[in-house]
């Protein structure tokens, strides 16, 4: 009745999740959760964050109160942290003022760590940013790598430099080749790690796990990995990493806390299990013929938000991308009915 035993079904329930009930209308109770770094201490902005994507009303325009109703029903339902403005929110078609008034919003409405991704490929307008973001009691910054430019490593190395010598608070270096066109090396990452003092963490989405290993041999114990990619989550937990900034989390936090405390707690065979039932979910965000972020926004919406859809050159969603948001959560309903008997 209990697939993965009864402690797993009480341990999802501390969640306070309904499975007969739309995820939208869960009242969720105190969430105990493992925050693990690779050294066994505490991860520094929890183990489950969300890449939030970024409300537009029917004309395009941004949604503030949307935003923050999404960032604290976010904050209810298994997240630990949220990452504004990064990829999945969009970050490169919102405009400067844009991204003061939701960053402030967002960090005024919830009381998780909130990450500003503040970066761009324009060093000085990236360092301005940062300081702007800096004022209004951010927990992080997000660096991405400068994209389009394809800069030298030392270029890689100085852009973020600067970001964090504009700032105070700890920095995650955002890696993400595919969108950027230019991979950050594991020598300019560690680099980083070691000389810059409010570096503190990666985001990888570089798609390469058994890098990161060498990576994690070679920077400071202190030093957090995230998976950017949510299908190699368990895959990075192996080579010391401490969660996930996820784009799945938006309806699958619960499951995402769980496999990660599973395997913190040293029960490989449950986090695997429990990696199997948010494989649909993994391969319904993004794809080639529907990138993300527009199947988070269809989901959302699905799941009675009103975040619009995506600002061009993304776009609409193509037909029929909403019937398949319903049976991907509706297997996910399924799963946890499972629990309950």
């Amino acid at each position: 009745m209990f697939p993965f035993g009864r402690d797993w079904a009480d341990e999802i329930l501390s969640f306070g999740i309904s499975v007969n009930e739309p995820s939208l209308k869960v009242e969720s109770g105190a969430v105990q959760v493992r925050l693990v770094s690779h050294n066994g201490g505490m991860a520094l902005f929890g183990q489950v964050l969300t890449a939030m994507i970024t409300p537009f009303d029917s004309t395009g325009a941004l949604d503030i109160a949307e935003a923050v109703r999404l960032a604290k029903w976010l904050q209810d339902n298994g997240n630990d942290g949220l990452v504004i403005s990064g990829t999945t929110g969009e970050s490169s078609t919102l405009t400067d003022p844009e991204k003061l008034e939701l960053w402030e919003a967002i960090i005024g409405a919830v009381t998780i760590p909130v990450i500003a991704g503040s970066g761009s490929n324009d060093t000085a307008h990236s360092v301005h940013l940062t300081k702007e973001v800096t004022k209004m009691g951010a927990a992080g910054i997000l660096a991405v790598g400068p994209y389009y430019n394809r800069p030298p490593q030392s270029g890689l190395i100085g852009h973020i430099e600067a970001m964090a010598n504009a700032t105070t608070l700890p920095v995650v270096v955002y890696d993400i080749p595919v969108r950027t066109g230019r991979k950050i090396s594991t020598e300019s990452l560690a680099y980083l790690a070691n000389n810059v003092k409010n570096v503190k963490a990666l985001k990888d989405a570089a798609g390469n796990p058994a890098e990161a290993a060498n990576l994690m041999a070679m920077v400071p114990k202190d030093f957090e990995l995230y998976s950017g990619d949510d299908g190699l989550t368990l895959a990075f937990l192996a080579y010391g990493g401490s969660g996930v900034i996820g784009v799945a989390t938006h309806w699958s936090a619960p499951e995402h806390q769980l496999m990660i405390n599973a395997f913190h707690s040293g029960d490989v065979k449950k986090a695997r299990a429990i990696n199997d039932i948010l494989l649909e979910s993994y391969a319904f965000e993004t794809g080639d013929a529907n990138p993300n972020p527009i199947p988070s926004k269809v989901m959302m919406n699905y799941l009675g938000f009103n975040v619009g859809q995506c600002r061009l050159p993304m776009g609409p969603p193509p037909a029929g991308l909403d019937v398949r948001a319903r049976e991907v959560h509706a297997n996910l309903e399924k799963a946890r009915a499972a629990l309950r008997g």
